[in-house]
């Protein structure tokens, strides 16, 4: 057993004990010194640590990654916070053509050990420019990695392994779960590239991260009472990708579906349906199945925006079809 923290303490932990155990950590991003970060993810760091290694910049996403990268690559490891994941879109330059090439482009001279963390996902209102679930914007990226929390123990453990690797790394911290506790255990971080098996099931597999994951979780529940047995796994990280867990179950059940907050095109759960059909196409009684959110931008209207994203009723009644289809 270890310690009960919300998703957001177990955030904060994370950059502390991380802080705590390398000199070479530091953090920067806009308001994360004094106000503790607009969700209140680094609240008590900056008086800890000092404003040399918790600092507030201005509001310059662009400056904000391109000094992680200099940071990163003359030895520092730094931790840098883009509020929004949306924003990202304002330095994906540096995040796509300097950041994930510098190792490649220098044959290995350089590394660039340096963790991005952006606020992800819609549920709380926020509107179309804040809401977007932006893990398909990387995906088509290679050199970095991608981390996608569910849980407070993932918070922790997927931020930490992340701060400690040597390139660079997204960490996507779900603005609908910061709130929600969990059991965490801070002796060791997680590993990258593992997926966790949430809830076995012998009928079909349903892969899910983030708010999706809980979701697929209490659809599943609904399920098993009419005799529906799910197993539900939550990758964690989507780069890399733990296929041959996945692909296991998948010979196993015999039915893939992907559950995701966002559109289809393009998405994560395309990538993992592609992958799986052609290594457990003979396994498969069912083509895979992608439940997804509509392709719209996000609503701000409150019922708009709950109709956009897949609901425990939508995701169960998908997977109802796909158990008898």
């Amino acid at each position: 057993m270890g310690e009960q923290l919300t998703y957001r303490e177990a955030i904060i932990r994370a950059l502390a004990d991380e802080l705590d155990a390398d000199v070479d950590v530091v953090l920067f991003g806009e308001d994360i010194g004094a106000a503790g970060g607009v969700f209140k993810t680094t609240v008590g760091l900056q008086e800890r640590f000092g404003t040399v290694r918790v600092r507030d910049t201005p509001i310059a996403e662009q400056a904000i990654v391109g000094c992680a990268i200099g940071a990163a690559a003359t030895g520092l490891r730094p931790v840098a916070e883009i509020m929004f994941a949306d924003f990202a879109a304002v330095c994906f330059d540096q995040i796509a053509n300097q950041a994930a090439k510098l190792r490649y482009m220098t044959g290995g001279q350089l590394h660039a050990p340096m963790t991005i963390r952006m606020a992800n996902g819609g549920g709380v209102g926020f509107a179309a420019q804040h809401s977007q679930t932006a893990e398909g914007w990387f995906l088509n990226v290679p050199g970095l990695k991608l981390a996608v929390p569910a849980t407070a123990a993932d918070a922790y453990g997927l931020l930490r392994a992340a701060i400690r690797d040597n390139d660079p790394v997204i960490v996507l911290e779900h603005k609908g779960l910061m709130g929600g506790r969990g059991d965490v255990d801070t002796s060791r971080p997680a590993r990258l590239g593992e997926a966790e098996v949430v809830r076995p099931g012998r009928d079909m597999t349903v892969v899910a991260t983030q708010l999706m994951r809980h979701r697929a979780v209490e659809a599943a529940e609904l399920l098993a009472a009419e005799g529906i047995e799910v197993e539900v796994i939550d990758p964690r990280t989507l780069i890399p990708l733990d296929l041959a867990t996945i692909v296991e179950s998948v010979v196993r059940t015999g039915r893939l579906a992907c559950v995701q907050e966002c559109p289809a095109g393009g998405s994560w759960g395309a990538t993992v349906a592609a992958l799986v059909t052609p290594t457990a196409f003979t396994s498969l009684d069912a083509a895979p199945l992608l439940i997804s959110a509509d392709d719209t931008p996000i609503p701000y209207s409150g019922p708009l925006e709950d109709a956009w994203a897949p609901s425990v009723e939508r995701i169960a009644a998908e997977l109802r079809r796909l158990a008898t289809g």
